[in-house]
């Protein structure tokens, strides 16, 4: 039977403090960091936040395309100073041991590291819309979105080794695999240097660029139409086997989606979409919720 229950109510939608949720397009949900005083520093609130909206968004029949974006002057200074200095209390605590503090310390950075990855598990193709600045845990951050574009004057940097620390939120797992470049994945880790929206699309960091954020929403949103008019059961299932690929031989992804097609093929999208093609409609077909 297919869930319809829709699990982002309204009254859920303005329990969020530190994230706008939008419907902008049926279908089509519209996160948005929204701490622009602050330039939308990632706080434990704003983060917990992220990882609460992409969970629900990730089960909900009526969202089929998530577009990530931040209000404000820029998408995202990174996480915010009061948080990291808070850390201190726990390696100062001279009631806890080494193993104790370190224990302590574990559980925070594996929360810290759940929150982004939620953006991955999230099985709604996700599609990060940067201006601005985008610094640290934010770099990080958007390195599990399945699609990056940016304005021009957007800029990057992975700015941990800058504060005394070794970036632990994904940058370092991941930026190598999206830029194909070990090498240059290397120096901007290691140097923590800026690198610009037009370095970020020259390396593949980004495959868009555009003059203004209004211009790089409109397409965001036009791209995110033409998914959610697509199967659900495909799209989903071209994100779940693409992320298992990456990861994996091709012999193991091309098991992993043979086992998943024995089932996703008996839906009925497939005859659908077929119909429509062979027809020429003009309009796509609809599809059921999943």
């Amino acid at each position: 039977m297919v869930c319809n229950r829709r699990l982002l109510s309204t009254e859920t939608i303005n329990s969020f403090k530190e994230l706008k949720i939008v419907e902008a397009k049926p279908f089509v949900y519209n996160v948005q960091l929204n701490r622009e005083k602050k330039l939308n520093a990632l706080n434990k609130q704003l983060w917990s936040e992220i990882v609460q909206a992409f969970n629900l968004l990730g089960k909900d029949p009526d969202c089929r395309v998530i577009i990530l974006s931040g209000n404000g002057k820029a998408f995202c200074a990174g996480i915010d100073l009061n948080d990291l200095m808070a850390l201190g209390s726990v390696v100062n605590d001279d009631e806890l041991d080494t193993a104790r503090k370190s224990i302590k310390l574990l559980t925070v950075i594996k929360n810290f590291q759940n929150y982004h990855m939620e953006i991955e598990k999230c099985p709604k193709p996700v599609i990060a819309a940067i201006h601005g600045a985008c610094i640290g845990g934010a770099t990080n951050m958007v390195t599990f979105a399945d699609i990056r574009y940016c304005t021009n004057d957007s800029y990057f940097q992975v700015k941990e080794a800058a504060l005394g620390l070794a970036a632990d939120v994904g940058a370092l797992q991941m930026l190598p695999k999206i830029i194909g470049n070990a090498s240059l994945a290397r120096e901007l880790c290691l140097t923590a240097r800026k690198f610009d929206s037009k370095e970020a699309m020259d390396c593949g960091f980004v495959n868009r660029l555009f003059d203004d954020k209004e211009t790089m929403m409109e397409t965001c949103l036009e791209m995110a139409e033409t998914m959610a008019s697509m199967s659900p059961v495909a799209v989903q299932g071209t994100k779940v086997n693409l992320n298992y690929a990456r990861d994996h031989s091709v012999e193991d992804g091309l098991n992993f989606i043979a086992h998943w097609n024995m089932s996703m093929l008996q839906s009925e999208d497939l005859m659908k979409a077929a119909i429509a093609l062979i027809s020429k409609d003009t309009e796509p077909p609809e599809f059921e919720k999943l």
